[in-house]
């Protein structure tokens, strides 16, 4: 009989906390279950294994990341939509960094509807955050992952304290928006 409460998004819920406090790697079925108070076996009418949980908590996180992306988006255009987005981004990142790191394994989400659906919603923001450079087509998509890699390098930059130097890491983060922000400028002309 399954317990009290327990349901696919409390399994999901218990997973996420999990691993945005002690990283991807750390989960598993068993301390899932020890944290929801239950035994492993019985997460099985929830989840079909421990690869199908990171996916819905990649899921999740994609989700998340694209809802934050939008809202921070919504009413900017050109370099302030830009700001505004890769801040989200790096918020994100820095708040969820479990969810963020599911989040980013595109071979394993490719399976999940809701994790690729998410993932074009992240997309799509990008998209028209490029449209106010006026920059479509290819050129948009090359764009997008210039702005991912740069933006996904800094954030895990920052993560595991791979900037030692003593100088701002908020001022860098700036400059890196801002030499972004002259590229796309480049592109438009």
């Amino acid at each position: 009989m399954p317990r009290a409460g327990l349901d696919d998004t409390a399994v999901v819920d218990a997973a996420a906390r999990l691993v945005d406090a002690d990283g991807l790697d750390s989960l598993t079925l068993a301390r899932v279950a020890a944290t929801l108070g239950v035994r492993a076996p019985s997460l099985y009418s929830h989840v079909d294994g421990l690869e199908d949980l990171r996916r819905r908590v990649g899921a999740r996180g994609a989700r998340e990341l694209a809802e934050a992306l939008g809202r921070a988006a919504a009413g900017r255009a050109g370099s302030d939509a830009l700001m505004a987005v890769a801040e989200a981004y790096r918020s994100y990142g820095r708040g969820h960094p479990g969810r963020y790191a599911a989040a980013q394994r595109a071979r394993e989400l490719s399976a999940s509807n809701e994790a690729v659906a998410a993932t074009g919603a992240a997309v799509e923001v990008v998209l028209a955050v490029l449209r106010g450079y006026g920059i479509e087509g290819d050129d948009a998509l090359h764009a997008t992952r210039t702005i991912r890699a740069a933006l996904h390098g800094f954030v895990l930059l920052e993560a595991v304290g791979g900037f030692a130097l003593d100088l701002s890491v908020d001022d860098s983060f700036t400059r890196l928006i801002a030499t972004l922000d002259r590229g796309l400028r480049a592109v438009e002309q």
